[in-house]
């Protein structure tokens, strides 16, 4: 088989990538070593930027975002048992976010897959990356007994942070950053209305708190936890017992629970590799970057590399200029290391570290009444929020 683009991996990122390629005529193959069941099985987060759902858009797969995504023009820092509205729209100029989830986003998008018939292969095993630093790389993968190959003109790493793409580069090519936190998120879905119509971000000196949601009727939510803590320790009542001692208490006495059907522990962390391409081979998503969750970044992250590989394929096959490929990576780390930042500062200021002392209690406590008393410190949160320009 040949094809122009061989993209490795149907998370969004992937679909999201197969999508836009062929709004202007270019062909690409798909692979994953798992089902398209299991990857809609995944639970994931779903705060989306404008210019996120300005690729879905433009992709051709934004229409049920509009008809069910909740639009969010601002969300709650709650500390010291108060709530403080952050306005995004206000602040920012007219900008918000959306709500839904990236299960959902991961459906649409394969439903245009299927419609506009580009080939995807799944439960595709050794996968293998081949001459990716020649100018002729191909893939090969088993499936069915069978060993086959794709040649291609390009291969779009796109398979997360354990995929084959980045360990398909030699080390020795690769400079690597990473901080592992001392915590996680447990975090728990029932068929619950949320208990704010925003999102809830909640400091306590018990530990960090999210009330968050998937429709009016499914609610997400998630406390810090040890990172040696188990689900099996958790039960539902031990959950919210917990989740109303870190709120406020208006919000607690409004909470409405359920018996949940997800839970799990996500571990935090930041990683970042660089560089981002390597000869015809380019990482995208979480194949080069991990972002802790606090600020809702890793799915728009993979997003703006979406835009920036896209729009460097299109000028490479329309104009026949390989600047824009070439740009890349300096053009996506950009945009990552910022997004790492707010992360970072967001994770730094709403959660308990288990080497806090008083004095580094009462700076995030600090910090956080700054935020609530100056506009400038609201709006820079507020435009990190939204998302930075791509």
């Amino acid at each position: 088989m040949r094809t122009q683009v061989a993209i490795i991996g149907s998370g969004p990122s992937g679909l999201l990538l197969g999508q836009l390629l062929a709004t202007v005529g270019i062909e690409t193959i798909l692979l994953d070593r798992v089902s398209p069941e299991y990857i809609l099985g995944r639970i994931r987060a779903g705060v989306l930027e404008d210019g996120a759902v300005r690729l879905l858009d433009q992709a051709g797969a934004g229409a049920r975002l509009h008809a069910e995504g909740l639009i969010h023009d601002g969300f709650s820092l709650a500390f010291s048992g108060q709530d403080h509205r952050i306005d995004l729209h206000g602040l920012t100029g007219g900008k918000r976010v959306t709500v839904y989830g990236q299960t959902e986003v991961t459906r649409d998008l394969m439903a245009g897959r299927a419609q506009s018939g580009a080939l995807s292969i799944y439960e595709a095993e050794a996968v293998t990356l081949h001459d990716f630093d020649r100018d002729a790389p191909y893939v090969t993968y088993q499936k069915d007994g069978q060993t086959h190959r794709i040649d291609c003109d390009f291969i779009a790493g796109c398979d997360g942070f354990h995929g084959v793409s980045r360990k398909s580069v030699p080390e020795t090519a690769l400079r690597t950053f990473e901080k592992i936190y001392p915590f996680g998120w447990l975090g728990l879905l029932a068929e619950v209305a949320p208990v704010s119509p925003e999102l809830i971000y909640a400091h306590h000196p018990r530990g960090f708190a999210l009330c968050s949601m998937r429709s009016m009727t499914r609610s997400r939510y998630y406390i810090q936890c040890s990172v040696d803590e188990t689900v099996d320790a958790w039960s539902d009542e031990r959950f919210w017992d917990e989740l109303r001692r870190r709120l406020p208490a208006h919000h607690a006495e409004a909470l409405r629970t359920a018996p949940s059907f997800e839970k799990s522990i996500a571990p935090l962390r930041s990683f970042v590799t660089e560089p981002m391409r390597f000869g015809r081979l380019f990482l995208v998503g979480d194949a080069a970057h991990i972002v802790p969750p606090t600020g809702a970044k890793g799915l728009n992250l993979a997003a703006s590399d979406v835009h920036y590989l896209f729009e460097g394929l299109r000028e490479q096959y329309r104009d026949g200029s390989g600047a824009g490929l070439e740009a890349y990576s300096a053009k996506a780390l950009a945009r990552i290391w910022k997004a790492e930042r707010f992360s970072w500062w967001m994770t730094s200021v709403l959660h308990r570290f288990p080497t806090m002392g008083d004095f580094d209690q009462r700076m995030q406590e600090a910090e956080l009444a700054y935020l609530a008393q100056s506009q400038a410190a609201s709006t820079a949160l507020a435009e990190n929020y939204v998302g930075l320009p791509f």
